[in-house]
């Protein structure tokens, strides 16, 4: 046997010991837990007894999201076949009912799940994982696709450089997502264009999300004078990358000296208020605020930490560098899990889509979180895709690994992911894509084209 044999086994009955001293799974309890399951029944619409009640539509709702073959179509077969071994009636593979049942499922009862999961995760998380005491909260936006057509196009419509007919609808979801676990704590969806449609308006709607004592970690975008005052007013601190403009005349000669490239300096309200703020909202404002700016590795960063002593530049350096993660974690749930381009026709149940597509990334990352918990490193160390995969084998064989979780546990943690810091990597591709040329006209008048001259011929 060699010695990388050796040393994987040795692993292997370490996380067995651990997983058997672990007691109750504080983290893998939480999928058939009392406060999931109570959520879920208080959520529940009125419904009668159909072939698909809103439990089972909504788990294969969560099947589909995690799936490589997301059809409506693989949905009912499995679920047919799922009937057939469990001894009950055989029913039609049509999908008809299947997605009726969709449609009756509440989007209330879907964000309600997803802002719940994750709410539970960081009451388990343990102290460890959090940022000097503090929890954490990155906060991003992204952009979706949906199907091309009318109704989602008046509601998300496409980019406005793109000829009608030949763009797709576009919406904006801005997302906050845990720092320790990786969970998605909330978000707000919108246009992609359009008044109140920018990332700023979308995180308005999210300032409940949170709360005293957390800090909000972004990018540069996000440092305005007024999230800033909302965030000192609720007791939240902040940390972002300086905006351009304030970036070229930043000048670490003023304000109050903390250390080499770090002071303190007062920023003014700005003289003109916003569009979308009232005037007593403006009014109420502080005239002045205190931050601190510093430079660490070329970037001056912003924050409502004010104390060198308890912050240390190094410190904010390292914390800022994390913010990466949620790019990361958005590149999860839109590539691994496939919410780049949504399937649903309707606008609603395109909304509903990508909620479903955050509650199946919670119920990921609450298996990450159990199996990190007992082998003693951090979420982030372990694999998403090597979880997803283990995940659905695991569910496929039913009751074969009932009551053996630590079995599971053992196999998500063997999968680390590699030391990724300052990695580099050119934005292309190798692999040429089929030569097809670009369908630059409404695809029902590029059809009677090819109705009456042919196929155009391929490009060499």
């Amino acid at each position: 046997m060699s010695i990388i044999s050796k040393v994987s086994i040795i692993q292997q009955q370490n996380i067995q010991k651990r997983a058997q001293s672990c007691g109750s799974n504080r983290f893998f309890n939480l999928l058939t837990g009392p406060e999931l399951l109570d959520s879920v029944e208080s959520l529940l619409p009125e419904h009668r007894e159909r072939l698909y009640p809103p439990t089972e539509t909504l788990s294969m709702f969560l099947t589909q999201t995690l799936s490589e073959d997301s059809s409506c179509q693989k949905a009912v077969n499995d679920s047919v076949i799922k009937r057939v071994v469990d001894g009950r009636s055989l029913t039609s593979t049509s999908t008809g009912a299947y997605c009726k049942a969709r449609q009756r499922l509440p989007l209330k009862m879907i964000t309600g799940l997803v802002k719940k999961s994750a709410q539970l995760i960081d009451q388990q998380t343990p102290e460890q994982w959090l940022w000097r005491g503090k929890r954490v909260r990155l906060i991003d936006g992204t952009t979706v696709t949906m199907p091309d057509t009318k109704e989602s196009q008046e509601k998300y419509p496409q980019q406005s450089c793109q000829s009608p007919g030949l763009g797709f609808p576009i919406c904006r979801i801005v997302g906050v997502i845990c720092l320790s676990s990786g969970a998605v704590v909330n978000a707000s969806i919108g246009p992609y264009s359009g008044k109140s449609s920018g990332e700023q308006s979308l995180l308005r709607q999210l300032m409940s999300t949170f709360e005293a004592d957390d800090i909000v970690l972004g990018d540069a975008l996000y440092g305005t004078y007024f999230l800033l005052a909302s965030l000192i007013h609720k007791g939240i601190d902040g940390l972002f990358e300086q905006m351009g403009a304030r970036k070229r005349v930043t000048d670490f000669r003023k304000g109050q000296r903390l250390g080499a490239k770090d002071h303190l300096v007062k920023l003014t309200k700005p003289k003109k208020k916003p569009d979308w703020m009232t005037q007593e909202y403006y009014d109420n404002s502080p005239d002045t605020l205190t931050i601190r700016e510093l430079k660490v590795k070329g970037k001056v960063l912003i924050t409502t930490l004010l104390s060198a002593k308890d912050t240390p530049k190094s410190a904010l350096g390292l914390l800022y560098k994390r913010r990466w993660e949620i790019e990361v974690n958005f590149r999860f749930i839109k590539t691994i899990m496939g919410m780049d381009e949504l399937s649903c026709k309707t606008p609603e149940m395109s909304e509903k889509e990508i909620w479903v597509y955050f509650l199946a990334y919670n119920l990921i990352r609450i298996l990450m979180a159990q199996s990190a918990l007992i082998t003693e490193i951090l979420p982030q160390q372990i694999s998403f895709k090597h979880t997803v995969q283990l995940w659905l084998g695991w569910e496929q064989q039913g009751a074969i690994f009932l009551d053996k979780e630590e079995i599971l546990f053992i196999l998500i943690a063997q999968r680390r992911v590699g030391n990724r810091s300052g990695r580099i990597e050119p934005r292309a591709i190798k692999r040429r894509h089929k030569q097809y040329s670009k369908l630059m006209q409404p695809r029902a008048i590029a059809r009677e084209e090819v109705r009456k001259n042919g196929h155009s011929k391929k490009l060499k």
